[in-house]
């Protein structure tokens, strides 16, 4: 990418895209292209071929999704398959059409099989039976990733696709019902201390191992592969370093400063039971996250809890 080249980040208001934004200005990248889902909705097909007939981007940054943690996954499953389906369909598909130069497709781990072998290797995908609560939306990025790979094979596109463990970071989203572990367990413990409550409730036995990487790592490390890479197979985004849920929730109660107890609630799914990514890969290419865990939530705590007074 040269510095005046036409960027489009589909989805650049999340957590995901707004830190690919971020990071492509701190580079030097200012010809961003950047629509709301009211000025582009996405999911209509028409709008996104009159979006690339008349804009034209040169790169584009697939980060657009409707994504959400274990509970909106489980019970709107419908939604969740249609709606990316549809969301990636239409932005790869214009992107071909238009000439798109090069295109980042962000998936997501949970695209590995439930108990597939540790660390997950780029090699294990479609090897086993998925994660049910999770598995429509797992199987609209496998789709995505097998579409990017098919518009290489049959149209020369230089598509490429990666694969980001879980993720925190600023504009991060901490809805309890449909947010992801890390910020749910934020709020969870910052509420309780405001409100001195005794104990803090977290979901399942706290035994499943996570792994995380903070949203500016993840950025930083899409930006390095849309310079440097250019092969068919995906690539892991990760740590490779993983925690005990229990022990992020004792971790999250220190650096919020909360003093009551922790209480498990073992009716409430635990999902996969592991989930680390093998980066060797992306290593290889040269790039390694620089952000540590405890720093990281620290950090993503200051800005959304205390320094905006939330």
């Amino acid at each position: 990418m040269e510095f005046h080249s036409k960027i489009y980040v589909a989805g650049h208001r999340g957590m995901v895209g707004s830190a690919i934004v971020k990071d492509l200005q701190s580079r030097g990248y200012n010809n961003i292209i950047a629509k709301t889902s009211t000025e582009l909705n996405l999911i209509d097909q028409k709008a996104v071929v009159d979006f690339f007939e008349s804009e034209k981007p040169e790169y584009v940054f697939l980060a657009a999704a409707k994504v959400g943690g274990i509970v909106s996954n489980d019970l709107y499953k419908a939604d969740f398959i249609y709606q990316n389906l549809l969301i990636q369909s239409n932005v790869i598909h214009q992107s071909y059409k238009s000439g798109v130069k090069k295109l980042l497709f962000l998936g997501s781990t949970c695209i590995y099989p439930k108990l597939a072998p540790q660390p997950l290797k780029e090699e294990y995908l479609l090897t086993g039976v998925l994660e049910e609560t999770n598995e429509a939306y797992a199987i609209a990025k496998i789709a995505g990733i097998k579409m990017c790979d098919a518009y290489r094979d049959q149209y020369g596109c230089n598509f490429i696709s990666v694969m980001p463990t879980n993720l925190y970071g600023f504009n991060d989203n901490y809805d309890l019902q449909n947010s992801h572990v890390l910020p749910a367990l934020l709020r969870k413990f910052h509420e309780a201390k405001i409100k001195n409550e005794k104990e803090v409730t977290v979901w399942g036995t706290g035994k499943p191992l996570r792994e995380f990487l903070h949203a500016s790592d993840m950025a930083n490390a899409c930006v390095y592969l849309m310079q440097k890479y250019n092969d068919k197979s995906f690539v892991n985004i990760g740590t490779g370093k993983e925690i005990q849920i229990k022990d992020l929730a004792y971790l999250i109660k220190s650096i919020v400063g909360y003093n009551g107890d922790i209480v498990f609630d073992i009716t409430k799914p635990d999902g996969t039971p592991r989930k680390l990514t093998d980066t060797t890969k992306l290593n290889n290419l040269g790039w390694k996250h620089s952000i540590a865990l405890e720093d990281g939530i620290l950090k993503v705590y200051q800005d959304k809890f205390l320094n905006q007074g939330y």
